[in-house]
């Protein structure tokens, strides 16, 4: 079956290229059949690898030469093992869930618009797919710029905004900030190894110095700060909400900012050889984790909650990676996958409902009148709050103990950011549902549930959220019943030989579970009583919520010490350097040999006698220079 794979990405290409090319001719219902049923295919094909390599094990699938130069060469060749095939399943199966929301949600756009929608979501899919499924950091590469630019292309879809236009050149931009410490990681593995090809660079990892992969560990990880949106490179992600909801969903769900978690944990072996850089990316992961959560605590804007909530979230993930817990951070992924995926769709169902209000101070009692959507958000909340035993308590308790083994400081503060984001979450669920309704009348009496087409992936998403965490058991339960670790040994087999792990007492993971459980109750039943009668009133904001509805004024400082002194430079390039530098030398030249023709024409005055003169002033010197031609030629020489 696993000879198969290439099915996989080829559906969404094939459904690319037939609503692409038929966007002005294909009806609306067709264009969702066929988005639609080319992800459904490739969910089928993935789920039948997936069993496929739980029972036969792993293989590369070899599709032919992609680069040859003599010895040296890069096959096209998909790695079908435990790693990829799970991400196959989230990648396929929440972009279906996905797709199919996106048929009822984007039924006002135009025919060729709507075609058009249909045709990026599938480049982005089929982008995604092939960067899980190469088995080398070139193909990985190929699927990592693809995902770079469906991003740009989709959070730019609606192209008469500007400002969403400027969003998508932000994505793209910092994108390529990140892409370019990945690509200088791939070169240095060809420099020294001469080759890229996963199974050949962990086999030589003893041919690599400290420094080198310390180096190449590094540089991998700036892509994936980029990709993944860790500070410093992280704004991008916030303004990818000018997107359509279900983009977001796909952008902060299931593929693209989980490219970097996938790919630091593809390499696992050479981060468990490089503690300095484990230490670099659980400090940057936690600190982003902590830094985004504060954020989300003073945003009204739904989509814009969620978005830090998605910062933050990656950066328990990058903390994960950073203390060892590989399968702790997939495990995060997959969670995250489906209570993310739920919440940007459940937010997308209210926005449908508000008629594109996004502001949280203008909703409110929408329990009564979207219920399913309600519930399902509600079960989303506790997931991602940690309660059990959703699936977002297994997940991050897995990543919490073991940032606590490796350091009891990282624990202490990932706590605190789980507490901001119990708080933050039940905030926005309790100002959207819960209370009095702050809208307007017109928008009050047309509040309606969602069609069918986009509550059923909602309750999909929420069986998933309250289910999905039971596949990660943790040994304190019940021996044995990790089964996802089990799943992904043999993935992280040499990183769990070499690390030191210390494990907690099951005593000791009682009581921190059982502190860290009801310090989260405490404070989700603190945020709906604070927020559960608030009011459309708009209160002046001053010190510390200040600085928080504004971002830290990240973006401001951005502005003034990166963009603002490149455009001055850029300017002073452009008006100095290449007008008055460049094209003056250029425009000199020219002028130079204008002047000197209008000098030379003087001589043409018409009159003989001054031909004649001249003629005979020549015939002079050409004798003097027959008979003194050594002479001159030394004066010549001590002139030059």
């Amino acid at each position: 079956m696993s000879k198969l794979v290439y099915l996989v990405p080829l559906f969404p290409l094939i459904g690319f290229l037939i609503n692409g090319l038929g966007r002005k001719a294909l009806s609306k219902s067709m264009i969702s059949i066929v988005g639609c049923g080319v992800m459904l295919a490739s969910f089928v094909v993935s789920l039948l690898i997936f069993f496929d390599v739980k029972e036969h094990g792993a293989t590369v699938v070899n599709l032919f030469s992609f680069i040859k130069a003599y010895s040296f060469q890069i096959p096209f060749a998909f790695q079908v093992d435990q790693l990829s095939s799970l991400f196959l399943l989230i990648i396929t199966g929440i972009g279906f869930l996905i797709h199919l929301y996106s048929a009822a949600y984007m039924h006002e756009e135009e025919e060729q618009h709507f075609g058009r929608y249909f045709a990026y979501l599938n480049l982005f899919v089929f982008s995604m797919l092939l960067l899980v499924l190469g088995s080398n950091y070139v193909i990985m590469f190929i699927g990592w710029e693809g995902v770079g630019l469906c991003s740009y292309l989709l959070i730019g879809y609606w192209f008469k905004n500007d400002q969403y236009n400027y969003a998508a050149k932000k994505a793209f931009v910092m994108n390529r900030i990140g892409d370019l410490g990945f690509l200088l990681a791939v070169f240095w593995l060809l420099f020294k190894l001469g080759t890229v090809s996963y199974g050949e660079v962990f086999a030589s990892v003893d041919k690599l110095s400290a420094f080198d992969i310390t180096a190449i560990t590094l540089l991998l990880f700036v892509g994936a700060m980029g990709k993944s949106a860790q500070l410093p490179l992280y704004t991008w992600l916030p303004d990818a909400m000018a997107g359509p909801t279900p983009v977001s969903a796909l952008i902060h769900a299931a593929t693209m900012v989980t490219a970097g978690i996938y790919m630091i944990a593809r390499s696992n072996i050479l981060y468990t050889l490089a503690p300095v850089s484990q230490t670099v990316v659980s400090i940057v992961g936690l600190a982003t984790a902590i830094f985004a959560a504060t954020i989300a605590l003073k945003q009204n804007d739904i989509k814009k909650v969620l978005a830090y909530s998605t910062v933050s979230q990656l950066g328990y993930m990058f903390l994960g990676l950073g203390v060892g817990a590989y399968t702790g951070a997939v495990f995060h992924v997959m969670t995250h996958a489906f209570f993310k995926a739920l919440l940007f769709l459940g937010a997308g169902s209210v926005i449908h409902a508000m008629h594109h209000e996004q502001d949280i101070r203008k909703m409110g009692g929408l329990k009564k009148h979207m219920p399913i959507t309600h519930i399902t958000f509600l079960l989303a909340c506790l997931a991602i709050a940690g309660i059990p035993p959703f699936s977002g308590f297994f997940s991050k308790d897995e990543i919490l103990m073991a940032a606590y083994n490796s350091n009891p400081l990282y624990y202490y503060v990932g706590l605190g950011g789980a507490l901001m984001t119990a708080f933050y979450m039940f905030r926005l669920y309790t100002m959207t549902f819960l209370g009095s309704f702050r809208g307007t009348h017109e928008q009050e009496h047309h509040l309606h549930e969602s069609p069918s087409a986009m509550t059923i992936p909602l309750i999909v998403l929420a069986v998933l959220s309250v289910v999905g965490g039971f596949v990660g058991i943790p040994e304190v339960f019940a021996t044995d019943a990790h089964s996802l670790e089990h799943f992904l040994a043999p993935i992280f087999a040499e990183s769990t030989k070499l690390a030191h792990a210390h494990h907690l007492t099951h005593t000791q993971e009682y009581i921190m579970m059982g502190v860290s459980t009801a310090l989260i109750i405490g404070i989700i039943l603190f945020a709906v009583s604070k927020f559960k009668k608030a009011t459309s009133e708009e209160t002046q904001s001053s010190g510390i919520s200040k600085l928080l509805e504004n971002k830290w004024y990240v973006d401001e400082i951005y502005d003034a010490i990166i963009v603002k002194p490149l455009h001055a430079f850029s300017g002073f390039l452009k008006n100095i350097i290449e007008k008055s530098g460049i094209d003056g030398a250029v425009n000199g030249v020219g002028k130079l040999v204008g002047y000197g023709s209008r000098q030379l024409r003087l001589l043409q005055s018409g009159q003989v006698g001054n031909y004649l003169l001249i003629m005979v002033m020549i015939m002079i010197v050409f004798v003097l220079i027959w008979f003194n031609d050594l002479s001159i030629m030394n004066f010549l020489k001590k002139i030059f």
